[in-house]
């Protein structure tokens, strides 16, 4: 004869299954109730709505994946959208944890930003969008401090519908890398988290970024250069021909750049440099090609003739409240690559950190105050400006 078992031991086994059927039904629901969340945020945003496709978690390696999100102006009057991140993985640093910080890293795979003039200077009803908006919305859906992120096959780019032809100037295939941006090595560091970029531009052109950062601070501190080298002047034809009047036969356009900030205060230049380029067109209208003669002959005469390029180095120096460019600085720079010595292409190396910071120790105490009281102004006004 079989004897039942006690009702102790079967509710012995009884418990350990619900508690696991609870696990299991709350990891199955975890993907839809972080998607709802995400939505929720990016619909949050003033004057843009956005959504994502699907998260997919990994609770073993602590981490999840926001698949399909995208960023849209509300009022666009296109369907390209503003943001557009097909993959973002975001997950615990583990090597930070033996350095005593739990902080994140996000690695993002093919992102796009794609600045459209229209859609971005169109106001929404409920105001104009503040750029902090949304990059406070998408920082907000990281739950840790982010400390390492990665861009892989990344673009930028800048799109006006408006111009005929339309303007579309671009940086593809983006690799960027940033470390240690929240200190949590070399704590002694000024500047402790380096940054590098590289890509291709519009023409094909080379872009590098290289510097450190300091972005724990208000105003992030920087040293920073930046150059795009041999890019095919032609492909800026549809820019310069729709603001300027003017565009390229052939030749070649460059940039260099080095920018240094330090307690808020900037300094640096922006160094353009033309090689080889002619201006006059085959299928121009005589008075096209009556301007773009002109044009040619004004740069002809402020080139160097030796090395057939015109450049001029552009300052940047000031409070960055006010920052100012130097307007006969710049014009000064013409003539002296014209006649006196040719730029070099590359950068100079001669903006540094310490540069910055000396001139933020020229600011006095007063001008500081001021420049911190009119930007907490600002903020302050900035909701009431929307309401």
């Amino acid at each position: 004869m079989k004897t039942k078992k006690p009702a102790y031991k079967k509710k012995r086994y009884l418990l350990p299954l619900l508690v696991l059927l609870i696990l299991l039904a709350v990891r199955l629901y975890l993907p839809t109730y972080v998607k709802n969340y995400v939505n929720k945020v990016l619909a949050d945003i003033p004057g843009y709505y956005g959504e994502v496709k699907s998260i997919d978690i990994s609770l073993i390696r602590g981490a999840y994946v926001i698949n399909g999100l995208y960023l849209n102006k509300v009022d666009a009057n296109t369907q390209v959208p503003f943001l557009n991140f097909p993959k973002s993985d975001i997950s615990v640093e583990w090597k930070s944890i033996f350095d005593g910080k739990v902080v994140a890293e996000i690695i993002m795979s093919n992102p796009e930003v794609i600045y459209v003039f229209e859609d971005q200077q169109s106001t929404p009803k409920d105001g104009l969008p503040e750029v902090e908006d949304w990059t406070k919305a998408l920082t907000d859906l990281v739950p840790l401090k982010i400390n390492h992120f990665q861009v892989h096959n990344g673009k930028v780019a800048f799109v006006q519908l408006s111009a005929e032809p339309n303007v579309d100037l671009s940086i593809s295939k983006l690799e960027l890398s940033a470390d240690n941006l929240r200190n949590v090595i070399e704590k002694e560091r000024i500047l402790p988290s380096p940054i590098t970029a590289t890509g291709v531009s519009f023409g094909g052109g080379q872009v590098q970024l290289n510097g450190n950062v300091n972005i724990i601070k208000e105003i992030p501190d920087m040293d920073l250069a930046f150059s795009l080298e041999k890019a095919n002047a032609t492909a800026l034809n549809d820019f310069t021909n729709y603001y300027a009047g003017i565009d390229f036969e052939s030749g070649t356009v460059e940039l260099f750049s080095e920018v240094a900030i330090a307690d808020g205060y900037i300094k640096g230049y922006m160094k353009p440099l033309l090689t080889d380029s002619k201006l006059i067109g085959k299928e121009d209208g005589f008075l096209e090609t009556l301007w773009e003669g002109l044009v040619g002959f004004f740069k002809f005469a402020l080139k160097n003739q030796k090395t057939d390029t015109l450049a001029t180095q552009i300052p940047i120096e000031g409070d960055l409240n006010n920052v100012e460019t130097g307007v006969w600085t710049t014009i000064g720079g013409i003539f002296k690559n014209a006649w006196i010595k040719a730029f070099k292409g590359e950068t100079d190396d001669t903006i540094n950190f310490d540069d910055a910071i000396d001139g933020a120790d020229q600011l006095t105490k007063e001008e500081k105050r001021e420049a911190r009281q009119a930007a907490r102004e600002e903020r302050r006004q900035a909701p009431k400006n929307e309401d």
